[in-house]
Protein backbone atom coordinates (compact mmCIF):
# COMPACT_ATOMS: atom_id res chain seq x y z
CA UNK A 1 0.00 0.00 0.00
CA UNK A 2 1.40 3.39 -0.95
CA UNK A 3 -0.03 5.26 2.03
CA UNK A 4 1.95 5.17 5.26
CA UNK A 5 0.38 3.69 8.38
CA UNK A 6 0.13 7.21 9.79
CA UNK A 7 -1.66 8.50 6.68
CA UNK A 8 -4.05 5.57 6.72
CA UNK A 9 -4.87 6.08 10.40
CA UNK A 10 -5.49 9.76 9.73
CA UNK A 11 -7.99 8.94 6.98
CA UNK A 12 -9.67 6.28 9.12
CA UNK A 13 -10.16 8.76 11.96
CA UNK A 14 -10.97 11.86 9.96
CA UNK A 15 -14.52 13.19 9.82
CA UNK A 16 -13.68 15.94 7.32
CA UNK A 17 -15.83 15.77 4.19
CA UNK A 18 -12.84 16.23 1.87
CA UNK A 19 -10.95 13.34 3.51
CA UNK A 20 -13.97 11.03 3.32
CA UNK A 21 -14.53 11.94 -0.32
CA UNK A 22 -10.85 11.33 -1.10
CA UNK A 23 -10.94 7.93 0.61
CA UNK A 24 -14.03 6.81 -1.32
CA UNK A 25 -12.68 8.02 -4.66
CA UNK A 26 -9.27 6.45 -4.18
CA UNK A 27 -10.68 3.10 -3.01
CA UNK A 28 -13.16 2.96 -5.88
CA UNK A 29 -10.46 3.79 -8.42
CA UNK A 30 -8.12 1.21 -6.88
CA UNK A 31 -10.86 -1.43 -7.06
CA UNK A 32 -11.41 -0.62 -10.71
CA UNK A 33 -7.69 -0.92 -11.45
CA UNK A 34 -7.31 -4.19 -9.55
CA UNK A 35 -10.56 -5.98 -10.40
CA UNK A 36 -12.39 -4.00 -13.08
CA UNK A 37 -16.05 -3.04 -12.92
CA UNK A 38 -17.68 -6.49 -12.91
CA UNK A 39 -19.38 -7.39 -9.62
CA UNK A 40 -19.30 -11.09 -8.82
CA UNK A 41 -21.63 -13.21 -6.70
CA UNK A 42 -22.02 -16.87 -5.74
CA UNK A 43 -25.15 -19.00 -5.48
CA UNK A 44 -24.79 -20.71 -2.13
CA UNK A 45 -26.64 -22.00 0.89
CA UNK A 46 -25.62 -21.29 4.45
CA UNK A 47 -26.14 -24.14 6.94
CA UNK A 48 -25.65 -23.55 10.66
CA UNK A 49 -25.92 -27.15 11.87
CA UNK A 50 -26.14 -26.37 15.59
CA UNK A 51 -26.27 -23.39 17.92
CA UNK A 52 -25.31 -25.45 20.97
CA UNK A 53 -21.97 -23.99 22.02
CA UNK A 54 -19.62 -24.25 24.97
CA UNK A 55 -18.46 -20.64 24.57
CA UNK A 56 -20.10 -17.39 25.67
CA UNK A 57 -18.91 -14.62 23.33
CA UNK A 58 -20.20 -11.23 24.41
CA UNK A 59 -21.45 -10.29 20.92
CA UNK A 60 -23.28 -13.55 20.20
CA UNK A 61 -27.07 -13.93 20.26
CA UNK A 62 -26.87 -17.26 18.40
CA UNK A 63 -25.44 -19.71 20.96
CA UNK A 64 -27.53 -21.77 23.34
CA UNK A 65 -26.92 -24.39 25.99
CA UNK A 66 -28.03 -27.91 25.07
CA UNK A 67 -31.30 -27.89 27.03
CA UNK A 68 -32.06 -24.20 26.54
CA UNK A 69 -35.13 -23.02 24.70
CA UNK A 70 -34.27 -22.24 21.11
CA UNK A 71 -31.35 -24.64 20.89
CA UNK A 72 -31.10 -26.82 17.78
CA UNK A 73 -28.88 -29.55 16.37
CA UNK A 74 -29.64 -30.72 12.84
CA UNK A 75 -29.29 -34.37 11.96
CA UNK A 76 -27.64 -35.48 8.73
CA UNK A 77 -30.99 -36.04 7.00
CA UNK A 78 -31.99 -32.43 7.69
CA UNK A 79 -28.65 -31.19 6.37
CA UNK A 80 -28.95 -33.30 3.21
CA UNK A 81 -32.47 -31.97 2.63
CA UNK A 82 -31.10 -28.43 2.80
CA UNK A 83 -28.39 -29.40 0.30
CA UNK A 84 -31.04 -30.79 -2.06
CA UNK A 85 -32.89 -27.50 -1.77
CA UNK A 86 -29.66 -25.69 -2.63
CA UNK A 87 -29.16 -27.83 -5.74
CA UNK A 88 -32.70 -26.98 -6.85
CA UNK A 89 -31.70 -23.29 -6.66
CA UNK A 90 -28.57 -23.96 -8.79
CA UNK A 91 -26.21 -23.48 -5.85
CA UNK A 92 -22.55 -24.31 -6.29
CA UNK A 93 -21.56 -23.96 -2.62
CA UNK A 94 -22.61 -25.01 0.86
CA UNK A 95 -21.19 -22.81 3.61
CA UNK A 96 -21.43 -24.74 6.88
CA UNK A 97 -20.45 -23.71 10.40
CA UNK A 98 -21.88 -24.34 13.85
CA UNK A 99 -21.51 -23.92 17.55
CA UNK A 100 -18.91 -25.83 19.56
CA UNK A 101 -21.01 -28.74 20.77
CA UNK A 102 -19.01 -31.07 23.04
CA UNK A 103 -21.65 -33.78 22.58
CA UNK A 104 -21.12 -33.86 18.80
CA UNK A 105 -18.99 -37.00 18.67
CA UNK A 106 -18.98 -40.44 17.07
CA UNK A 107 -17.33 -43.16 19.14
CA UNK A 108 -15.90 -40.44 21.36
CA UNK A 109 -14.31 -38.57 18.43
CA UNK A 110 -15.21 -35.01 17.48
CA UNK A 111 -13.37 -35.34 14.16
CA UNK A 112 -15.40 -38.41 13.21
CA UNK A 113 -18.60 -36.45 13.74
CA UNK A 114 -17.45 -33.64 11.45
CA UNK A 115 -16.20 -36.11 8.85
CA UNK A 116 -19.61 -37.80 8.86
CA UNK A 117 -21.18 -34.45 7.91
CA UNK A 118 -18.63 -33.91 5.16
CA UNK A 119 -18.86 -37.38 3.63
CA UNK A 120 -22.64 -37.35 3.86
CA UNK A 121 -22.79 -34.17 1.80
CA UNK A 122 -20.06 -35.08 -0.68
CA UNK A 123 -21.34 -38.62 -1.27
CA UNK A 124 -24.79 -37.29 -2.12
CA UNK A 125 -23.86 -33.99 -3.76
CA UNK A 126 -20.30 -34.25 -5.11
CA UNK A 127 -20.87 -31.20 -7.32
CA UNK A 128 -21.24 -28.89 -4.30
CA UNK A 129 -18.17 -27.06 -3.02
CA UNK A 130 -18.08 -27.41 0.77
CA UNK A 131 -16.88 -24.19 2.40
CA UNK A 132 -16.85 -25.30 6.00
CA UNK A 133 -15.57 -25.08 9.56
CA UNK A 134 -13.78 -22.02 10.87
CA UNK A 135 -10.34 -21.93 12.50
CA UNK A 136 -12.20 -21.98 15.83
CA UNK A 137 -13.88 -25.26 14.88
CA UNK A 138 -10.53 -26.71 13.78
CA UNK A 139 -9.03 -25.73 17.15
CA UNK A 140 -12.01 -27.26 18.96
CA UNK A 141 -11.77 -30.58 17.09
CA UNK A 142 -8.01 -30.73 17.67
CA UNK A 143 -8.46 -30.07 21.39
CA UNK A 144 -11.26 -32.59 21.83
CA UNK A 145 -9.40 -35.39 20.00
CA UNK A 146 -5.83 -34.46 21.01
CA UNK A 147 -4.81 -33.91 17.39
CA UNK A 148 -2.65 -31.34 15.63
CA UNK A 149 -4.22 -28.62 13.51
CA UNK A 150 -2.59 -30.25 10.48
CA UNK A 151 -4.23 -33.59 11.34
CA UNK A 152 -7.66 -31.98 11.41
CA UNK A 153 -7.26 -29.85 8.29
CA UNK A 154 -5.85 -32.73 6.22
CA UNK A 155 -8.65 -35.06 7.30
CA UNK A 156 -11.32 -32.49 6.43
CA UNK A 157 -9.63 -31.75 3.10
CA UNK A 158 -9.19 -35.43 2.22
CA UNK A 159 -12.88 -36.11 2.87
CA UNK A 160 -14.09 -33.23 0.70
CA UNK A 161 -13.95 -29.84 2.42
CA UNK A 162 -12.93 -27.41 -0.33
CA UNK A 163 -12.17 -24.25 1.65
CA UNK A 164 -12.28 -22.78 5.16
CA UNK A 165 -14.29 -19.73 6.24
CA UNK A 166 -12.00 -17.16 7.86
CA UNK A 167 -14.49 -16.42 10.61
CA UNK A 168 -13.76 -16.33 14.36
CA UNK A 169 -11.08 -13.75 13.56
CA UNK A 170 -13.24 -11.04 15.17
CA UNK A 171 -10.42 -8.54 15.85
CA UNK A 172 -6.93 -10.01 15.91
CA UNK A 173 -5.95 -8.18 19.09
CA UNK A 174 -5.93 -10.16 22.32
CA UNK A 175 -6.86 -7.15 24.46
CA UNK A 176 -10.09 -6.89 22.48
CA UNK A 177 -10.61 -10.66 22.46
CA UNK A 178 -10.39 -10.83 26.26
CA UNK A 179 -13.51 -8.66 26.37
CA UNK A 180 -15.62 -9.80 23.41
CA UNK A 181 -14.64 -13.51 23.11
CA UNK A 182 -12.45 -14.56 26.09
CA UNK A 183 -13.00 -18.28 25.50
CA UNK A 184 -12.12 -18.18 21.80
CA UNK A 185 -8.77 -19.09 20.32
CA UNK A 186 -6.23 -16.25 20.53
CA UNK A 187 -4.94 -14.19 17.64
CA UNK A 188 -1.75 -16.20 17.12
CA UNK A 189 -3.68 -19.47 17.02
CA UNK A 190 -6.12 -18.12 14.43
CA UNK A 191 -3.22 -16.98 12.28
CA UNK A 192 -1.41 -20.30 12.74
CA UNK A 193 -4.43 -22.35 11.67
CA UNK A 194 -5.11 -20.20 8.60
CA UNK A 195 -1.46 -20.31 7.54
CA UNK A 196 -1.37 -24.09 8.12
CA UNK A 197 -4.44 -24.43 5.91
CA UNK A 198 -2.66 -22.54 3.13
CA UNK A 199 0.43 -24.74 3.45
CA UNK A 200 -1.75 -27.86 3.21
CA UNK A 201 -3.66 -26.63 0.15
CA UNK A 202 -6.87 -25.44 1.85
CA UNK A 203 -7.97 -21.97 0.66
CA UNK A 204 -9.47 -19.67 3.28
CA UNK A 205 -11.32 -16.40 3.48
CA UNK A 206 -10.61 -13.60 5.96
CA UNK A 207 -12.92 -11.42 8.04
CA UNK A 208 -13.04 -8.68 10.66
CA UNK A 209 -15.81 -8.05 13.19
CA UNK A 210 -15.80 -4.26 13.33
CA UNK A 211 -17.66 -1.37 14.88
CA UNK A 212 -17.76 -2.38 18.55
CA UNK A 213 -14.99 -1.61 21.06
CA UNK A 214 -11.96 -1.78 18.77
CA UNK A 215 -9.88 1.32 17.96
CA UNK A 216 -8.74 2.44 14.50
CA UNK A 217 -5.23 1.38 15.52
CA UNK A 218 -6.49 -2.12 16.30
CA UNK A 219 -8.41 -2.25 13.03
CA UNK A 220 -5.27 -1.42 11.10
CA UNK A 221 -3.24 -3.94 13.10
CA UNK A 222 -5.80 -6.60 12.19
CA UNK A 223 -5.45 -5.73 8.50
CA UNK A 224 -1.66 -5.89 8.84
CA UNK A 225 -1.85 -9.40 10.30
CA UNK A 226 -4.21 -10.57 7.56
CA UNK A 227 -1.88 -9.10 4.97
CA UNK A 228 1.16 -10.77 6.53
CA UNK A 229 -0.24 -14.31 6.32
CA UNK A 230 -1.25 -13.73 2.71
CA UNK A 231 2.24 -12.45 1.91
CA UNK A 232 3.67 -15.54 3.62
CA UNK A 233 1.53 -17.80 1.44
CA UNK A 234 2.66 -15.93 -1.66
CA UNK A 235 6.34 -15.81 -0.71
CA UNK A 236 6.47 -19.51 0.20
CA UNK A 237 4.37 -20.44 -2.81
CA UNK A 238 1.84 -22.31 -0.69
CA UNK A 239 -0.77 -24.14 -2.80
CA UNK A 240 -3.60 -22.11 -1.25
CA UNK A 241 -4.19 -18.62 0.13
CA UNK A 242 -6.86 -16.14 1.22
CA UNK A 243 -9.49 -15.70 -1.49
CA UNK A 244 -11.42 -12.71 -0.07
CA UNK A 245 -11.76 -10.21 2.75
CA UNK A 246 -15.14 -9.49 4.38
CA UNK A 247 -15.99 -6.81 6.92
CA UNK A 248 -18.62 -7.93 9.42
CA UNK A 249 -20.00 -4.88 11.24
CA UNK A 250 -21.33 -5.49 14.75
CA UNK A 251 -25.09 -6.00 15.10
CA UNK A 252 -26.13 -5.63 18.72
CA UNK A 253 -29.91 -5.52 18.87
CA UNK A 254 -30.23 -8.97 20.46
CA UNK A 255 -26.62 -9.33 21.63
CA UNK A 256 -25.86 -9.74 25.35
CA UNK A 257 -26.54 -6.47 27.17
CA UNK A 258 -23.06 -5.58 28.54
CA UNK A 259 -21.40 -5.23 25.12
CA UNK A 260 -24.54 -3.82 23.48
CA UNK A 261 -24.72 -1.11 26.13
CA UNK A 262 -21.00 -0.39 25.85
CA UNK A 263 -21.19 0.02 22.07
CA UNK A 264 -24.28 2.19 22.38
CA UNK A 265 -26.14 1.28 19.19
CA UNK A 266 -27.95 -1.72 17.80
CA UNK A 267 -27.23 -1.53 14.08
CA UNK A 268 -24.01 -0.94 12.13
CA UNK A 269 -22.64 2.56 11.58
CA UNK A 270 -22.76 2.59 7.78
CA UNK A 271 -20.41 5.55 7.31
CA UNK A 272 -17.75 4.05 9.58
CA UNK A 273 -18.10 0.68 7.84
CA UNK A 274 -17.71 2.26 4.40
CA UNK A 275 -14.57 4.13 5.49
CA UNK A 276 -13.06 0.90 6.79
CA UNK A 277 -14.13 -0.85 3.57
CA UNK A 278 -12.16 1.73 1.60
CA UNK A 279 -9.11 1.43 3.85
CA UNK A 280 -9.20 -2.37 3.53
CA UNK A 281 -9.19 -2.09 -0.27
CA UNK A 282 -6.23 0.27 -0.21
CA UNK A 283 -4.33 -1.76 2.39
CA UNK A 284 -5.04 -5.31 1.16
CA UNK A 285 -6.12 -5.01 -2.45
CA UNK A 286 -2.81 -5.83 -4.09
CA UNK A 287 -2.49 -9.11 -2.14
CA UNK A 288 -6.17 -9.90 -1.40
CA UNK A 289 -8.00 -8.46 -4.41
CA UNK A 290 -11.53 -9.69 -3.65
CA UNK A 291 -13.50 -7.62 -1.13
CA UNK A 292 -17.08 -8.34 -0.09
CA UNK A 293 -19.60 -6.53 2.13
CA UNK A 294 -22.16 -8.28 4.32
CA UNK A 295 -25.62 -7.55 2.90
CA UNK A 296 -27.11 -9.43 5.87
CA UNK A 297 -25.61 -6.86 8.25
CA UNK A 298 -25.71 -3.72 6.09
CA UNK A 299 -28.84 -4.45 4.09
CA UNK A 300 -28.77 -4.65 0.31
CA UNK A 301 -28.63 -0.86 -0.08
CA UNK A 302 -25.65 -0.68 2.28
CA UNK A 303 -23.91 -3.44 0.36
CA UNK A 304 -24.47 -1.55 -2.89
CA UNK A 305 -22.85 1.48 -1.25
CA UNK A 306 -19.85 -0.69 -0.31
CA UNK A 307 -19.45 -1.66 -3.99
CA UNK A 308 -18.66 2.03 -4.54
CA UNK A 309 -16.16 2.14 -1.65
CA UNK A 310 -13.82 -0.62 -2.79
CA UNK A 311 -15.76 -3.90 -2.89
CA UNK A 312 -15.94 -5.96 -6.08
CA UNK A 313 -18.12 -8.86 -4.89
CA UNK A 314 -21.54 -8.89 -3.25
CA UNK A 315 -21.35 -12.34 -1.68
CA UNK A 316 -23.89 -15.12 -1.92
CA UNK A 317 -27.60 -15.85 -1.98
CA UNK A 318 -27.26 -17.66 1.42
CA UNK A 319 -30.86 -19.01 1.34
CA UNK A 320 -30.86 -18.96 5.14
CA UNK A 321 -28.79 -17.30 7.84
CA UNK A 322 -29.13 -17.55 11.60
CA UNK A 323 -26.09 -16.13 13.39
CA UNK A 324 -26.49 -12.49 12.35
CA UNK A 325 -30.27 -12.60 12.05
CA UNK A 326 -30.58 -13.82 15.65
CA UNK A 327 -28.48 -10.80 16.66
CA UNK A 328 -31.13 -8.52 15.16
CA UNK A 329 -29.80 -7.81 11.67
CA UNK A 330 -32.30 -6.26 9.25
CA UNK A 331 -30.78 -7.34 5.93
CA UNK A 332 -32.74 -10.57 5.60
CA UNK A 333 -31.58 -14.15 5.19
CA UNK A 334 -31.96 -14.86 1.47
CA UNK A 335 -31.51 -13.07 -1.82
CA UNK A 336 -32.74 -14.50 -5.11
CA UNK A 337 -30.24 -14.47 -7.95
CA UNK A 338 -32.31 -12.03 -10.00
CA UNK A 339 -32.54 -9.68 -6.99
CA UNK A 340 -28.74 -9.63 -6.81
CA UNK A 341 -28.42 -9.08 -10.56
CA UNK A 342 -30.97 -6.25 -10.60
CA UNK A 343 -29.32 -4.59 -7.61
CA UNK A 344 -25.91 -4.62 -9.28
CA UNK A 345 -27.42 -3.30 -12.51
CA UNK A 346 -29.00 -0.44 -10.55
CA UNK A 347 -25.52 1.02 -9.92
CA UNK A 348 -24.58 0.57 -13.60
CA UNK A 349 -22.11 -2.25 -13.05
CA UNK A 350 -22.01 -5.56 -14.92
CA UNK A 351 -22.34 -8.83 -12.97
CA UNK A 352 -21.03 -12.37 -13.26
CA UNK A 353 -21.68 -15.51 -11.26
CA UNK A 354 -18.55 -17.05 -9.72
CA UNK A 355 -17.70 -20.13 -7.70
CA UNK A 356 -16.28 -20.19 -4.18
CA UNK A 357 -12.69 -19.79 -5.42
CA UNK A 358 -13.58 -16.85 -7.69
CA UNK A 359 -13.62 -18.67 -11.00
CA UNK A 360 -16.26 -16.79 -12.99
CA UNK A 361 -18.78 -18.56 -15.17
CA UNK A 362 -18.10 -18.44 -18.86
CA UNK A 363 -20.33 -16.17 -20.92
Amino acid sequence: MSNSIADTLYLLKSTADEDISYLKTKADRTRQQQKGDTVTYVINRNINFTNICEQHCSFCAFRRDAQEEGSFWLNLEDILAKCQGAIEKNATEICMQGGLNVEAKINGSSLQYYLQLVTGIKNNFPQLHLHAFSPQEVQFIAREDNLTYSDVILALKDHGVGSMPGTAAEVLDDNVRKIICPEKLNSDTWLEIVSTAHRLGMPTTSTMLCGHIETPEQQLSHLSKIRSIQEKALEKNYPARITEFILLPFVGEQAPAPLRNRVGRNQPDLQATLKLTAVARLFLGDVIPNHQPSWVKLGLDGALDALQWGCNDIGGTLMEEHITTMAGAKGGTCLEEDTIQNAISSIDRPYRQRDTLYQVQSE
